[in-house]
């Protein structure tokens, strides 16, 4: 299987190395990445997540995609994550691909979400042939929800209790996540393929 690697403008989407998972640990124990997570992690939670994305990557040549920039002095430097994925929890509308990302603070409002996230979703649906990819966060998540919606993705107003929040905690702020979606006809509609 290979590793792909995307390309955009400014962007490369490629496979984890090990000093990544520093960078991803920064992040992983930053409160403002962290505002729509139940929790910080800490430096073993995160390399397992990393690790996972990297195996994942590894076994079948697509997943979370370490996000490096092309050009600037600091080329090839880890920025965060953006790919697709397959969750496995107990989701309402799984099984299913999702595209996400997680970008440190000093990458912000750069449109390097979107940008990656359009490259995520051509290979969803040009190279994996997916009919719909989806994209959830906590209702409240404004600015991940832009992202969707700069995506191309709807509000399938199919919102979800997460089941990642305690069940005795209903009224957690993060509870309450809504579900966007872009079907396969709506992204060659709009993307001229």
């Amino acid at each position: 299987m290979p590793n792909w690697i995307l390309e955009t403008e400014r962007l490369y989407l490629r496979q984890w190395v090990e000093d990544d998972f520093a960078r991803f640990a920064e992040m992983s124990a930053d409160p403002r990445v962290m505002k729509y997570f139940p929790k910080l992690l800490s430096v073993e939670q995160s390399n397992q997540i990393a690790a996972k994305c990297q195996q994942l990557i590894a076994d079948r040549g697509w997943g979370f995609w370490a996000v490096g920039l092309k050009k600037s002095h600091e080329a090839g430097r880890f920025i965060g994550f953006v790919g697709l994925h397959e969750p496995q929890a107990d989701l309402p509308f799984a099984p299913c691909i999702e595209v996400g990302w997680r970008l440190h603070p000093n990458y912000w409002g750069q449109g390097y979400a979107t940008e990656a996230g359009r490259a995520a979703l051509e290979f969803a649906f040009e190279v994996l042939n997916a009919n719909e990819v989806v994209s959830f966060t906590a209702a409240i998540n404004q600015p991940s929800r832009l992202v969707m919606e700069r995506l191309g993705m709807t509000n399938t107003q199919s919102d979800f209790e997460h089941p990642a929040i305690p069940e005795s905690d209903p009224t957690h702020p993060l509870a309450r996540h809504v579900l966007y979606k872009i079907t396969r006809r709506e992204w060659t509609a709009s993307n001229g393929s």
